[in-house]
Protein backbone atom coordinates (compact mmCIF):
# COMPACT_ATOMS: atom_id res chain seq x y z
CA UNK A 1 0.00 0.00 0.00
CA UNK A 2 1.61 3.62 -0.65
CA UNK A 3 0.24 6.18 2.17
CA UNK A 4 0.78 9.75 3.01
CA UNK A 5 1.68 10.45 7.03
CA UNK A 6 4.56 12.80 8.77
CA UNK A 7 7.35 11.23 10.93
CA UNK A 8 6.68 10.50 14.29
CA UNK A 9 10.25 10.22 15.89
CA UNK A 10 13.16 8.58 14.10
CA UNK A 11 16.78 7.87 15.70
CA UNK A 12 19.71 8.56 12.64
CA UNK A 13 21.88 7.08 15.21
CA UNK A 14 20.04 3.74 15.35
CA UNK A 15 18.79 4.14 11.68
CA UNK A 16 15.00 3.57 12.68
CA UNK A 17 11.72 5.60 13.38
CA UNK A 18 8.05 5.63 13.08
CA UNK A 19 5.75 7.37 10.55
CA UNK A 20 2.27 8.20 11.51
CA UNK A 21 -0.88 7.88 9.02
CA UNK A 22 -4.73 7.07 8.75
CA UNK A 23 -3.79 3.45 6.81
CA UNK A 24 -0.91 2.73 9.52
CA UNK A 25 -3.26 2.61 12.94
CA UNK A 26 -0.41 2.22 15.56
CA UNK A 27 2.29 3.74 13.26
CA UNK A 28 4.61 2.34 11.18
CA UNK A 29 8.01 1.24 11.91
CA UNK A 30 10.80 2.85 9.32
CA UNK A 31 14.20 1.74 9.17
CA UNK A 32 16.88 3.74 7.68
CA UNK A 33 17.44 1.61 4.44
CA UNK A 34 13.89 2.01 3.42
CA UNK A 35 14.37 5.67 2.72
CA UNK A 36 14.86 6.15 -0.74
CA UNK A 37 17.30 9.75 -1.04
CA UNK A 38 21.09 10.89 -1.57
CA UNK A 39 23.28 11.24 1.18
CA UNK A 40 22.83 10.22 4.71
CA UNK A 41 19.43 9.07 5.61
CA UNK A 42 17.42 10.29 7.91
CA UNK A 43 14.24 11.71 8.77
CA UNK A 44 13.29 14.36 11.25
CA UNK A 45 9.87 14.52 13.71
CA UNK A 46 7.14 15.85 11.81
CA UNK A 47 8.47 15.68 8.10
CA UNK A 48 5.79 14.64 5.69
CA UNK A 49 6.60 11.72 3.68
CA UNK A 50 4.84 9.23 1.44
CA UNK A 51 5.72 5.82 1.75
CA UNK A 52 4.87 2.02 1.07
CA UNK A 53 4.19 0.07 4.07
CA UNK A 54 3.38 -3.76 4.92
CA UNK A 55 1.66 -5.42 7.55
CA UNK A 56 4.57 -7.22 9.75
CA UNK A 57 5.41 -7.46 13.55
CA UNK A 58 8.08 -5.23 14.01
CA UNK A 59 9.29 -4.02 17.29
CA UNK A 60 5.46 -3.99 18.33
CA UNK A 61 4.33 -2.02 15.59
CA UNK A 62 1.84 -3.64 13.07
CA UNK A 63 3.26 -2.03 9.93
CA UNK A 64 6.94 -2.28 8.17
CA UNK A 65 7.79 0.72 5.71
CA UNK A 66 9.16 -0.80 2.78
CA UNK A 67 9.79 2.49 0.54
CA UNK A 68 9.87 5.85 2.00
CA UNK A 69 10.46 9.11 0.19
CA UNK A 70 9.81 12.84 0.66
CA UNK A 71 9.53 14.67 -2.87
CA UNK A 72 6.62 15.11 -4.87
CA UNK A 73 7.35 11.92 -7.19
CA UNK A 74 7.84 8.37 -6.35
CA UNK A 75 11.88 7.43 -7.11
CA UNK A 76 12.14 3.91 -9.50
CA UNK A 77 12.59 1.29 -7.36
CA UNK A 78 16.35 0.32 -6.51
CA UNK A 79 17.73 -2.96 -7.06
CA UNK A 80 19.32 -4.32 -3.80
CA UNK A 81 22.05 -5.99 -3.93
CA UNK A 82 23.54 -8.34 -1.53
CA UNK A 83 27.06 -9.20 -0.90
CA UNK A 84 30.06 -6.48 -1.23
CA UNK A 85 29.65 -3.00 -0.33
CA UNK A 86 30.73 -0.03 -2.18
CA UNK A 87 30.24 2.22 0.17
CA UNK A 88 32.70 0.73 2.99
CA UNK A 89 35.74 -1.68 2.80
CA UNK A 90 38.14 -2.19 5.45
CA UNK A 91 41.13 -4.86 5.97
CA UNK A 92 42.86 -5.93 9.34
CA UNK A 93 46.54 -7.50 9.11
CA UNK A 94 48.00 -8.92 11.99
CA UNK A 95 51.66 -9.24 12.40
CA UNK A 96 52.92 -11.54 15.43
CA UNK A 97 56.87 -10.79 16.77
CA UNK A 98 59.02 -14.21 16.54
CA UNK A 99 58.54 -15.54 19.65
CA UNK A 100 61.86 -15.16 22.21
CA UNK A 101 64.49 -17.48 22.12
CA UNK A 102 64.19 -20.39 25.17
CA UNK A 103 66.34 -18.85 28.37
CA UNK A 104 68.95 -21.53 29.30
Amino acid sequence: MTSSGSVRAFDADEGWGVIDGPDVPGGCWVHFSALEMEGFRSLEPGQRVTFRAEAARQDGFAFRATKVWTGAEEPPDQPRTRGASVAYSSTLTLTFDEPDAPRP
